[in-house]
């Protein structure tokens, strides 16, 4: 993979250039930005760059590179015990599939990751054992001489033991020993981790950049692709999912409208009450990763709603797909009385479950807790 198969960011693909060229290169580097924005795509692109400028024979270096099976770069990613690996999960026991994910998904999420190795009602971790085989790898000399380049992907996964494992490796490594850690969410990684690196942040994608590169690669014509890129908010993971109706997008339509109307009636009809259990139990039977995608689509479900409320149609791409909701009359009931205790509650929720908390208690008082606030009223003020 080269910077020539990287969607837009123009700007930071010359910076690494550069910094190549140029032999600035820091030994630790933070590539921060959010789903499907290139991140992982470009950390790649930037280490068969790294490799086949210090190697004696690049283009065998760029073949190898190719096809993710350089003896020099090193992965580190998310797992979790499976069917076939029953205990001490590290990324060696999955780079075959971790290779076929890169291949055909290098926009992807880690959602779409821990699907393609049938472990999405788990959550995936970057564990110690994983830190003893990174530190094992970097202690080896270069096989051909050169840089030698560790790829850590959703590195705020990567929990306390690990990171304290990694510590003085990262900064202090063996010479020509290059990481790049790659994340969506910099506020979870420990500060002692973050302020070894030099952070390099990415910008969501342009809907131009979408546009043209759904053009180039997908048989669709010029209005569908400017359609997805609107509703892919700067995402070409999104857009391909939009795109292939491939998205989780219908079935959390569904649970949060059955969840909404239930929420509604819920006040002052302590009968409706059990719907809300039964929901709630529902849910709680997907996998914590899925009960964490479906808050996120809440929340922006919730946003879009305050936008089409106040006024600003030209932001708001959400199409409900159910007939018989419309998000014009929904729209009047999430407004500045309310919105930011949504968010804090759902926020709340999604720290809970990602800390094991028990899915069905978390997901019914979050539920109790919106009867009140859908309800509450708008206040207005006095000029």
């Amino acid at each position: 993979m080269t910077f020539d198969n990287i969607i837009g960011q123009e700007h930071i693909k010359k910076h690494l250039s550069a910094s190549a060229e140029n032999g600035r290169i820091p030994h630790a580097q933070l590539f921060v930005g959010k789903e499907g924005s290139g991140t992982l795509a470009a950390a790649v692109a930037y280490a068969q760059l790294l490799l086949t400028s210090s190697s004696n024979n690049p283009e065998a270096c760029a073949l190898k590179c190719s096809k993710l099976q350089h003896p020099d770069l090193h992965f580190a990613f998310p797992v979790t015990t499976t069917d076939s690996v029953k205990k001490h999960p590290t990324s060696n026991l999955f780079l075959e599939e971790w290779r076929n994910f890169i291949f055909d998904s290098p926009y992807g999420s880690l959602f779409d990751w821990l699907k393609s190795i049938g472990v999405e009602n788990k959550q995936g971790q970057i564990g110690v054992d994983e830190a003893e085989d990174i530190v094992k790898k970097l202690s080896l000399k270069s096989y051909e001489g050169g840089f030698k380049v560790m790829i850590i992907w959703m590195v705020e996964k990567m929990n306390i033991a690990a990171s304290n494992k990694l510590l003085k490796l990262i900064e202090e490594p063996p010479s020509k020993t290059i990481f790049l850690l790659v994340t969506e969410d910099e506020g979870k990684i420990i500060n002692t981790i973050k302020s070894r690196c030099q952070a390099l942040h990415f910008p969501s994608l342009s809907e131009n950049d979408i546009v043209n590169e759904l053009l180039r690669t997908q048989e669709i014509s010029a209005n569908e692709a400017n359609r997805i890129a609107q509703q892919s908010e700067g995402n070409y993971n999104k857009a391909l999912h939009l795109l292939h109706n491939d998205s989780n997008d219908l079935v959390f339509e569904e649970w949060f409208i059955t969840w909404i109307r239930s929420a509604f009636k819920a006040k002052g009809n302590a009968a409706v009450i059990q719907d809300l259990i039964q929901w709630s139990e529902a849910i709680a039977k997907s996998g914590r990763e899925t009960q964490k995608q479906f808050i996120q689509y809440c929340l922006h479900f919730f946003r879009q709603a305050l936008l089409l409320n106040y006024g600003t149609p030209d932001l708001v791409y959400l199409t409900p797909q159910t007939s018989n909701f419309k998000l014009e009359k929904f729209a009047p009931f999430i407004h500045s009385g309310n919105i930011l205790s949504i968010e804090k509650e759902l926020n709340d929720a999604q720290y809970h479950i990602e800390r094991n908390g028990n899915a069905k208690i978390i997901l019914l008082d979050l539920s109790i807790k919106l009867t009140r606030l859908l309800h509450t009223k708008e206040q207005k003020v006095n000029t």
